[in-house]
């Protein structure tokens, strides 16, 4: 059934139909299992690997280089469709689509080209860079050196998203001489220690855990100056927490009408023989419906104007390249609260369809709520309107967020009167 069908509107391009069509029958066998995946903690190695084989990993891809060559907004759009499935399997893949959107913007042809031949063989990158001690706004506490005329790999990470799932990592370090280096290094390499140890509540399977590196050898070539690296990666990493979140939206759509559906017990004081025939129930179920549709509204409005920074890298025109993820960034802030504020408020509403037997673990239902409020802290929302609120006074462009970490000198406190 097409979105126009399902009443999710128009995808964004003609051909979205045709596109999504491919990975559909993959995205539902993953569905099928999510519940099942997450209340066992079984890992999705499987999920994964069903969508190296269909190619969705390379979706982005040039066709001449073996992909489909999707535009960012069909790229979120499909992303939506994988998070109604399960999100978990959408955020282990989030930095790998970010390197593979780093590949595509790069002006290194080697580096292209050898990027292009792994991501169309099905091989993935995981993510190492936030360190949960040693790190600072300024530097890594990992460090790139020089032992016996090989580089090697030396630290600890922890939020290392979709590493274990992957072949490659992307390593943030410092180098030698103090310099900001990305370093791309084998997830089995000699040295590499990946471990599942993420105990946050939510997104429980995107093995967001720690991974430390001992003498790991790096090949020269795959190190990367920062300053090469794709510049709109913020407004990038927020926009695929904006299609996964709408992708959660419309799984509590779907979880919530088929319980209603199914229910059979009511109340003295009901307005309805049955739950599917209570005018109050269909409007708890048609609100949450709504803020579904409206998030991916939102987030396929956001995708446009990362698809428009994009363009703007090859025209040529570095102000107005800098000007177009400026833009980005800013649209991805606006749309950030609120679609995390809809799809928040309907993974607490949709209890109130049904009794009190929904909360009842084996249903998975809280995981929706759980998801959306660990995805919706990655990138602090709270700083977002007031960035959003300078630009719309004083022009103010806004700030990105490039790293986290411990300041280098403690801020002076002022004493409490």
């Amino acid at each position: 059934m097409s979105q126009i069908d399902s009443a999710w509107g128009a995808g964004p391009s003609d051909r979205y139909e045709a596109l999504a069509e491919r990975f559909r029958p993959v995205f539902a066998r993953i569905a099928a299992t999510a519940i099942e995946r997450e209340l066992k903690r079984e890992l999705a190695f499987e999920p994964i690997r069903w969508l190296k084989e269909a190619g969705f990993t390379a979706v982005r891809l040039p066709v001449e280089a073996g992909g489909q060559g999707a535009s960012l907004p069909e790229l979120a759009n499909l992303l939506i469709e994988l998070s109604e499935a399960d999100s978990n399997v959408t955020q282990a893949l989030r930095v790998h689509f970010g390197v593979l959107e780093d590949v595509l913007n790069t002006r290194d042809e080697a580096r292209r080209a050898r990027w292009f031949a792994r991501i169309a063989a099905g091989e993935t990158t995981g993510s190492a860079w936030t360190e949960a001690a040693g790190g600072t706004l300024e530097t890594f506490g990992t460090r790139l050196s020089e032992k016996n005329g090989q580089l090697v790999l030396n630290g600890a990470k922890y939020y290392t998203t979709g590493s274990l799932y992957a072949d490659w990592i992307d390593v943030g370090v410092t180098g030698p001489e103090g310099e900001e280096l990305s370093v791309f290094v084998r997830a089995d390499a000699p040295g590499v220690t990946i471990v599942d140890d993420w105990d946050g509540f939510g997104q429980v399977l995107s093995v967001s855990g720690s991974t430390t590196f001992t003498d790991v050898p790096v090949a020269r070539e795959e190190v990367v100056p920062d300053a090469e690296r794709w510049r709109y990666s913020a407004a990038f990493y927020q926009l695929y927490h904006l299609a996964t979140i709408a992708g959660i939206g419309r799984a509590i759509t779907r979880d919530v009408a088929r319980a209603v559906a199914a229910r059979n017990r009511t109340y003295t004081h009901a307005n309805g023989p049955r739950s599917a025939q209570d005018p109050q129930v269909l409007a708890v179920v048609g609100r949450a419906r709504g803020a579904a549709y409206s998030a991916a509204a939102i987030a396929l409005q956001a995708a446009a104007s990362l698809e428009r920074a994009f363009a703007a890298h090859f025209a040529g025109d570095e102000a107005a390249e800098e000007r177009a993820n400026a833009i980005a960034e800013l649209e991805t802030a606006q749309a950030q609260t609120v679609v995390t504020n809809l799809i928040l408020d309907a993974s607490t509403t949709l209890f109130d369809a049904l009794g009190a037997s929904a909360t009842r673990k084996p249903l998975g239902l809280d995981r929706h709520w759980r998801n959306v409020r660990t995805l919706s802290s990655h990138n602090p929302r709270v700083y977002k309107d007031r960035i959003i609120g300078d630009f719309a006074v004083n022009g103010t462009l806004p700030p990105y967020q490039w790293r986290i970490g411990t300041p280098v000198a403690e801020p002076e406190r002022q004493a409490a009167e």
